[in-house]
């Protein structure tokens, strides 16, 4: 895991600059899927906009959940058509602070579409570079792979927020995800940096998932959020209604772990 570390531990003095002087372009992935992003996705950047900051929601994800979380169907333009350079971004707005740019299927075969393009990895950074002044937050959600969707968001991101199941599994594999990291960060993105791991679906009668947290505060050396999102079944039932946990259920403890959650990013 020496990689972890070294990301880690490079350009803490550039990242307070980044969070007190500039807009933020965050990408929330893991390769592992089942692991929660685009419920953090949805739940930080709707917690985010409850504070009376801007927010742009990126859906990434070509089996397009971020979209269909929030109620949106039958999208004309999507991401998909934009990454084809057939339109600017579509943003479609949410709430008083909250906009979505949508999913669909179609986006499963972009990366194929675009494997001859020039300067395929930035395709997604000029997008956002266009908008990124109309928010404080971009919020990406990424696919659950390491290929060019993923390497487009990490390259037109600040900072990346990885989450992690409190399970045996959880770090399992980190050091490809840290490695795709590392390269882009030398070749595409030099400012990239891990912003934060946060740990969810997490019990905390259950040995095993103490254990995991104690783990992962080793590898990742400071950079983990003291906020651990409970297993919460409100966080499973509010997409089914379109809504965030914050909407759907305030007092839930998926409300309230996400709310503790947002005022440590903000903070």
């Amino acid at each position: 895991m020496s990689n972890i570390c070294n990301i880690c531990n490079t350009n803490n003095t550039s990242n307070t600059n980044n969070i007190q002087n500039m807009k933020k372009v965050i990408a929330i992935s893991n390769h592992k899927g089942g692991v929660g992003k685009t419920t953090s996705t949805l739940n930080i950047g709707a917690g985010i906009a409850l504070k009376g900051r801007k927010v742009l929601l990126i859906d990434l994800d070509p089996q397009s959940n971020l979209t269909q979380c929030l109620g949106i169907t039958g999208v004309e333009k999507s991401i998909y058509g934009a990454l084809r350079g057939d339109h600017d971004l579509p943003i479609i707005k949410i709430s008083e602070n909250l906009d979505l740019v949508p999913s669909t299927l179609d986006l499963a075969s972009i990366e194929v579409e675009l494997a001859s393009k020039f300067a395929r990895e930035v395709i997604l950074k000029k997008l956002v570079d266009k908008v990124k002044d109309s928010y404080e937050y971009v919020l990406i959600d990424c696919p659950p792979s390491l290929g060019l969707i993923t390497v487009n968001a990490l390259t037109a991101a600040d900072e990346i927020f990885i989450p992690l199941q409190a399970q045996f599994l959880a770090l399992h594999g980190l050091d490809k995800l840290t490695d795709i990291i590392a390269m882009v960060k030398e070749n595409l993105n030099s400012g990239l940096s891990i912003g934060g791991v946060f740990i969810t679906q997490y019990d905390n009668r259950k040995i095993l998932n103490r254990d995991i947290a104690e783990s992962v505060n080793k590898h990742f050396k400071g950079k983990i959020f003291k906020t651990l999102i409970r297993d919460n079944v409100a966080l499973a039932e509010a997409p089914v209604r379109g809504k965030d946990i914050f909407s759907y259920d305030a007092k839930s403890n998926g409300a309230k772990d996400y709310e503790s959650l947002v005022e440590e990013i903000l903070n």
